[in-house]
């Protein structure tokens, strides 16, 4: 017989951080918009444009600080999402440069405003405090749960958000939609950053209610339906989302909301009820505020039927261009800068952004970029799985969901699947809140996939362990 003294640990594995994956990503990611600048330009001007060396130095140079930032701070974060984003970024901005170029247009704004200013600066300046705030979430959020603590401050943190288009002095009218704030001259729409903040809150309160929304019901009709007192939460966010619906006339942000706290409830509790009761409110409220509110009813009529008053209409003229737009693309398009969605006039280049996509990308192109959107969300219910903890799990599928209900709203808005909700579609359109919002979600969902990806700590030595013997017969 004989005896073996030395004991094994099984310690962490260690996963591959996957970060030359994510490098050799990026360079595709800002490779590809710079053909697609190249294109625009030779499309509209018959040569190179000139500032193409500056822009794509401009977008490597944020992409590479970005990946610098994830590779020292976040090195076990999903390799994708960073690629991804600065992918659609990228486009983006080629899309808002072609735009620019539209000679009507151009003599549009110098009717209205006396100049023309042209989007795509901006934008590339938006996109450069963008990533700062995505850099800055890495340095500064070094654990998601942290965020728990702040359950009820965020709650209140929304609430103000979502109020600050409507007090006086400080809101801003902008086209029948009551969404902006004017700040030493700059507009901030304040609801793209209350997604993000409201989506704490939900992830806190679930966390600790989710039991008692689940368990605690009646089965009826094969739904199991909540008790009275547990639907109080539901019936406050879709009470807050008729409440900005009438004051903002905001269709989309009241649909993101409710939405939103629709599908963390039903990943919370897994209970089908849910989400039928939620689609149940969600139409009811929307009949009920459509036939009082005139901005909501131009926007619904203009999707049943945008040709009947395509001439006495804004919302029906800018409805039936898009549908224009994307019948004249076809399969594949009419070929970068070669199109005429600027036909849609001041919404060409921020709501209507995706039709000039489907006109000169074609059905093709639209494809590509949903896939693109698509597999952001994938990432983000990927990284919810993975996620250790509740509050992460709740908080990254919020995030997602979020995401995916803004992308269905606004293309379904512009191809006339549901009624047009005045957003813009994340990473393309032209707005700085929008664009600098995404950019901070981007941050949260790589901080929580490196907490999820990231490798369990090796077990504390045991003071037994010397002592323990494995005995093998001779």
């Amino acid at each position: 017989m004989s005896v073996v003294t030395n004991t094994t640990t099984i310690g962490a594995i260690e996963l591959p951080s996957r970060r030359n994956t994510e490098l050799l990503l990026l360079a595709f990611a800002v490779v590809i918009p710079i053909f697609a600048y190249a294109n625009v330009g030779l499309a509209v001007h018959g040569k190179l444009p000139p500032g193409m060396l500056a822009y794509g130095l401009g977008l490597g140079l944020l992409a590479g600080l970005a990946h610098l930032v994830v590779r020292r701070y976040a090195k076990y974060a999903d390799p994708l999402l960073l690629p991804l984003a600065t992918l659609l970024n990228g486009l983006g901005l080629v899309l808002i440069w072609r735009l620019d170029q539209s000679e009507r247009l151009q003599n549009l704004a110098k009717r209205q405003f006396g100049a023309f200013s042209p989007s795509a600066p901006n934008q590339l300046f938006y996109t450069a405090v963008g990533i700062a705030l995505f850099v800055g979430v890495l340095l500064l959020l070094k654990d998601h749960r942290t965020l728990q603590r702040f359950t009820y401050i965020s709650m209140a943190a929304a609430l103000v958000l979502l109020i600050l288009p409507v007090v006086p002095g400080l809101g801003a009218d902008v086209f029948g939609a009551k969404i902006w704030i004017s700040v030493a001259g700059f507009s901030i729409q304040p609801g793209e950053f209350a997604k993000i903040v409201i989506a704490v809150f939900f992830a806190g309160y679930l966390m600790v209610k989710r039991d008692a929304l689940a368990l605690a019901s009646r089965r009826f009709m094969g739904l199991y339906l909540p008790r009275g007192r547990d639907l109080g939460p539901i019936l406050m966010i879709w009470a807050m989302s008729l409440l900005i619906l009438v004051f903002e006339n905001d269709l989309g942000t009241s649909l993101l909301f409710f939405g939103m706290f629709v599908i963390m409830l039903y990943v919370a509790t897994e209970r089908t009820s849910w989400i039928v009761i939620g689609l149940l409110m969600s139409v009811g409220g929307a009949v009920v505020v459509a036939g009082f509110s005139g901005h909501v009813e131009a926007r619904v009529n203009a999707w049943l039927d945008p040709f009947a008053c395509y001439t006495t209409s804004g919302a029906c003229e800018q409805v039936g261009q898009s549908l224009m737009s994307f019948g004249s693309g076809g399969v594949l398009g009419t070929g970068l800068g070669q199109g005429h969605s600027d036909l849609i006039l001041f919404a060409a280049n921020s709501d209507f952004i995706f039709s000039t996509v489907g006109e000169e990308l074609g059905l093709a192109g639209v494809m590509a970029f949903l896939l693109l959107y698509g597999l952001i969300i994938e990432r983000g219910a990927r990284t919810a799985l993975a996620a250790r903890d509740p509050f992460g799990k709740l908080f990254a599928i919020g995030l997602s969901g979020a995401f995916a209900i803004q992308i269905f709203v606004v293309a379904g808005g512009v191809m006339g699947l549901i009624p047009l909700t005045g957003m813009t579609m994340p990473f393309l359109a032209s707005g700085g809140s929008s664009v600098i919002a995404n950019w901070a979600l981007i941050g949260i969902l790589i901080r929580i996939s490196d907490t999820a990806r990231r490798p369990a700590p090796a077990p504390a030595p045991s003071p037994d362990a010397e002592m323990t013997q494995v005995v093998r017969p001779s």
